[in-house]
């Protein structure tokens, strides 16, 4: 079993800073990409930023310059740090991996529980 715990969401005001963790426990051999998603009411859920095991980023146009993606393979952690906070980017935000569980087993994509982020005066 391999579980995504995310943590740091909340509300604050446009303008504002957000960091966001997820932390990856269970039965785990290796991680591969890690990223973070977010899916706003109505609307599909969009890729925020992506970053692979050797710190190679990706970032949607709409949160480049303003978010930073980062990981730390030792604690199996992959944040999100968010700066001058839009209304636009209030969404629910999940996270994301691709873990092997063994030598044997191929990467299996998993998913955190979502955390909400508002972002409203």
């Amino acid at each position: 079993q391999v579980h995504l715990v995310e943590s740091g969401g909340g509300l604050v005001q446009p303008g504002g800073s957000l960091g966001l963790s997820c932390a990856a426990s269970g039965s785990i051999f290796s991680i591969n990409d890690m990223g973070w998603y977010r899916q706003a009411p109505g609307k599909q859920r969009e890729l925020v930023a992506l970053i692979t095991r050797s710190d190679v980023t990706n970032y949607a146009d709409s949160v480049k310059g303003r978010f930073t993606i980062s990981r730390d393979n030792a604690k199996n952690t992959v944040y999100l740090q968010m700066l001058s906070l839009k209304p636009e980017d209030t969404a629910v935000y999940y996270c994301n991996a691709a873990i092997r569980s063994s030598r044997f087993s191929g990467y299996v994509g998993y998913w955190g529980q979502g955390t909400q982020v508002t972002v409203s005066s």
